[in-house]
């Protein structure tokens, strides 16, 4: 598995409305209020090898709402 985390900058007002949307997606596991340049983060898990680019672009992307995006992907976690 493959994580990456998506910062999301969404339309004026409409942040809980792209957060309820994105909790209900496949690979978006874990959805996040921020404070910021930024509105929203989301955490995701892509099976190895999958396009990020294109999970990005036609999943997040294309939910309603969604003005812009910034994507970090992680290389490992430590605990």
């Amino acid at each position: 598995m493959q994580t990456i985390f998506v910062l999301i900058k969404t339309e004026l007002g409409r942040a809980y409305e792209v957060a309820d949307q994105a909790v209900e997606t496949d690979r978006i596991s874990e959805v996040y209020s921020v404070s910021g340049q930024y509105d929203l983060l989301f955490k995701c898990y892509l099976e190895d090898g999958s396009d990020i680019g294109h999970f990005v672009t036609d999943t997040i992307q294309r939910l309603p709402g969604v003005k812009d995006t910034f994507t970090v992907i992680a290389f490992k976690a430590f605990s």
